[in-house]
């Protein structure tokens, strides 16, 4: 499994710099990195962009004033300027999984091991301190509002997969607002599902909306345990992304 990273390489610079053009540092997803381009508060910014451009799978060039008196400056000294191209390398398809529990956290296990880009989000911080190193986990920002805030692309998932069916309701109305994910899928009981959707439509959702969203989520092999859970819902995920059937290969 290869962790997703970003490659961050010092493209110009002017005046006085702590490392040259063609310099590079890799920062990975959980924040650790691989080289540098200075150390310090500049450094430290530039892993907090990188991991924001691999959240959103954008590159950038962003330029920073070394240097006091500029109206963006950070307190640098050095007196000069270092404009940093970072390249997020996460692949194509992505799993954004609502919820940081038993099954969640084997759907992005799993999801990763197959070169997913995985992004968990969930407000208890202590949950997404040992998640893969691939995997990305966001606290600070809750489920409706950060899916509403994205521009949701084809190859991209969106799984509710939270510790109450209050939080998977209001994710999951904020992700059929969207029309872009390939995937929309929530985890539960048909009791369950029928009582959100219930409320859904209250809401005045329609049922061409409620018809994109797959719930429960999953294909039927008699899941049990949260590992047989996470092969279900992965199998589901990756044949709705990829437009095949998940029928038997034997001819």
């Amino acid at each position: 499994m290869r962790p997703a990273f970003a490659v961050v390489t010092v493209a110009a610079t002017t005046g006085s710099v702590p490392r040259a053009p063609g310099s590079k540092m890799f920062v990975y997803a959980d924040g650790r990195i691989s080289g540098t381009i200075g150390g310090g508060k500049f450094e430290s910014l530039v892993i907090a962009e990188a991991r924001a451009a691999m959240e959103e799978k954008k590159p950038l060039l962003k330029t920073y004033p070394l240097r006091e008196g500029e109206t963006d400056s950070f307190g640098a000294i050095c007196g000069g300027e270092v404009t940093v191209f970072i390249e997020p390398q996460t692949g194509g398809e992505a799993l954004y999984l609502v919820g940081a529990g038993h099954c969640a956290r084997a759907i992005a296990k799993l999801a990763a091991e197959c070169g997913l880009f995985v992004t968990v989000i969930d407000d208890r911080v202590e949950l997404l301190h040992d998640l893969p190193p691939a995997v990305v986990g966001i606290s600070d920002c809750a489920p409706r509002d950060f899916i509403a805030s994205r521009s949701w692309r084809s190859d991209e998932a969106l799984v509710m997969v939270s510790r109450n069916h209050e939080i998977d309701c209001e994710a999951l109305a904020a992700a059929i607002e969207q029309s872009g994910a390939g995937y929309i899928g929530m985890i539960g009981s048909r009791r369950k599902v029928l009582s959100v959707f219930d409320r859904l439509r209250a809401r005045g959702v329609s049922e061409e909306k409620l018809a994109r969203v797959y719930a429960p989520l999953g294909l039927d092999i008699g899941a049990d345990s949260p590992p047989e859970i996470a092969v279900s819902c992965v199998a589901e995920i990756l044949s709705v992304l990829r437009g095949r059937s998940a029928k038997h290969l034997r001819k």
